[in-house]
């Protein structure tokens, strides 16, 4: 049975991101597809205990490199969990961040550098790499203010305060929305820029014709 299609969605909190892969799983299942939709941090019992502590609001301060950990930690879980057998069995996986999340937010962010998340990522997961990233890149000012306004909204829903990383200054969300800039200049053929301040309806469309290309490049191999 030929592998699976490993599909991640990246960007900033507030990019869309989540609403994009809502309309992509759809975009799939209307086609027949059954895609896997899962989250990082998240998506297992182990993961979602994980990304309790590290997004809670009322976490203790977490040091960088435990920050790292943890969500490798998660990764580790996620691959083996879900990824790998979904991919294995020839399903399409549609995930909500993978590692270049990693590089952007503690690599960039929290200032640990590119290096030690790719050491992590090869003894972590191998070889395993998404063959499409879909990064979502909307201004920095838009994506905050889209962010602060859903985690204000979801704590008056559920009492979940999720916001531990939208209480860092504005200097940490340029060196997130940098290294992810910098991710897609060096790996032009798996990362496609979807960017600016566009509709929901505008990146969908972006989404699926370059979900289409790649899915008919896959095709013409096999």
């Amino acid at each position: 049975m030929p592998r699976g299609l490993f599909i991640t969605l990246e960007g900033l909190d507030g990019s869309g991101k989540t609403t994009q892969l809502q309309r992509l799983a759809a975009w799939m299942q209307k086609r027949g597809m059954d895609p896997v939709i899962t989250r990082q941090p998240g998506g297992t019992a182990t993961g979602d205990r994980i990304r309790a502590l590290l997004l809670d609001a009322g976490s203790t301060p977490i040091a960088p490199m435990a920050e790292l950990a943890l969500m490798f930690a998660d990764r580790a879980q996620a691959i083996q969990e879900v990824i790998e057998p979904a991919l294995a069995a020839g399903k399409t996986v549609v995930c909500d961040r993978f590692t270049d999340s990693t590089e952007a937010y503690q690599g960039g962010g929290r200032q640990l550098g590119s290096e030690v998340v790719t050491q992590m990522h090869t003894l972590i997961c191998g070889e395993l790499k998404p063959d499409l990233t879909l990064l979502l890149l909307p201004s920095l000012e838009a994506s905050l203010a889209r962010a602060r306004r859903r985690n204000d909204r979801t704590t008056q829903e559920t009492g979940t305060n999720e916001s531990r990383f939208e209480q860092e200054k504005k200097d940490f969300y340029k060196r997130v929305w940098q290294k992810y800039r910098e991710i897609a200049e060096r790996e032009p053929e798996r990362v496609i820029l979807i960017e600016g301040n566009l509709t929901i309806d505008e990146a969908h469309e972006q989404i699926i014709e370059a979900v289409s290309e790649r899915m008919m490049a896959l095709r013409a191999k096999s």
